[in-house]
């Protein structure tokens, strides 16, 4: 395959390397989370295409995880109604194919009222043919400044809830998790205070919105179908994990006095975790390989801007795949890897109690 690859290349005129990626790509990209022009490289044009498979991978996870969370504790509620509505999402989601769903979300998105007719949405957001409008926040200090403080703040309070909740299991008493939680929700506060924050909402002038955030229609019918779609299976992995608990854990919670919100939050569902985790990670993989079907609806990830206009205009077939390849598998593997190891602490967590 080697001996054969490089005949090719040789033949064509192609040199193999990597050269390549310190030529200027040539073309222009819609939407950048970095600052991207036609005379960067190609490099460049690979960092902008994962920075933008990343978005719509957290996008997605975050998503379908409150989706499928949601559906999957539906199906078991004793509302026949909502047990029924939960049943025909799951099997509707499940049952039909992701790129048929990924075009019809495109097709409403697009199909949406021009500014002028706006679809007013909570929370001050707009709905148009030209993608959604969200308000956005203006910091007088710098936004890496301020990320870093609210990165700081939110594991601080995480960090404290864990030790202070491991405490509380471990020993039987002491403060409260919630308390590092309050702790972290003030030191928020307070950085928000000295940065200065305002929120700016999106106005329409002219013909358009100015002010805020737009999200492109690619950007949104893609996360949509990716939620709505990984959700239903998320689904049946939460029932089917909520239903391998005991019986005996619900009777006996209830017999405690627990009303159900208390039962599922605080004894099922902590016990079911050890059976949703590793299953749920094969769902979160599978919605990241499925976001290369951007290309469908035009948004540029990963595939459609270095494997897809950089590949045609290098020529550089097994290169430019399989740095794609690479990272695919190094972003899947670092996922669960992740889960994994907290799935092992959990169990050692679970026997040692």
């Amino acid at each position: 395959m080697a001996a054969t690859a490089a005949a090719n290349l040789q033949a064509r005129g192609l040199a193999a390397g990597f050269g390549f990626l310190a030529r200027p790509s040539g073309f222009d990209i819609a939407q950048t989370l970095v600052p991207y022009g036609p005379t960067d490289s190609h490099a460049r044009v690979f960092l902008v295409g994962a920075l933008n498979t990343l978005l719509v991978a957290v996008l997605g996870v975050v998503l379908a995880t409150v989706f499928g969370v949601a559906a999957g504790v539906a199906r078991g509620s004793s509302s026949l109604a909502l047990r029924g509505a939960a049943t025909v999402y799951v099997e509707a989601a499940r049952n039909t194919p992701l790129p048929i769903q990924l075009l019809i979300w495109y097709s409403l998105v697009t199909a949406a009222p021009p500014p002028r007719a706006a679809l007013a949405l909570p929370g001050g957001a707009w709905l148009t043919n030209r993608g959604l409008h969200l308000p956005t926040i203006v910091w007088s200090w710098p936004t890496p400044w301020v990320l870093a403080a609210f990165t700081a703040c939110a594991l601080v309070g995480v960090g404290g809830a864990w030790l202070l909740g491991r405490r509380r299991r471990v020993e039987g008493h002491g403060p409260s998790p919630w308390l590092a939680v309050a702790v972290a929700a003030g030191a928020m506060a307070v950085a928000w205070t000295a940065a200065h924050g305002r929120p700016e909402p999106p106005r329409l002038e002219g013909f358009g919105f100015t002010g805020g955030a737009t999200v492109s229609p690619p950007l949104v019918s893609l996360v949509l179908a990716l939620t709505v779609y990984t959700g239903g299976y998320i689904a049946e992995v939460v029932r089917g994990g909520l239903e391998a608990v005991p019986r005996g854990q619900w009777e006996a919670a209830r017999a405690l006095g627990l009303r159900n919100g208390a039962v599922l939050g605080r004894v099922v569902l902590p016990q079911a975790l050890r059976i949703i985790a590793p299953p749920l990670v094969s769902q979160y993989l599978n919605l990241l390989k499925n976001s290369s079907l951007a290309v469908v609806v035009g948004y540029p990830d990963l595939v459609a801007t270095f494997g897809g206009t950089s590949l045609n205009q290098t020529g550089q077939a097994i290169e430019t795949l399989g740095l794609v390849l690479a990272f695919y598998l190094v972003v899947c593997l670092g996922l669960s890897a992740g889960v994994n190891a907290w799935s092992r602490r959990q169990a050692r967590w679970a026997d040692a109690r």
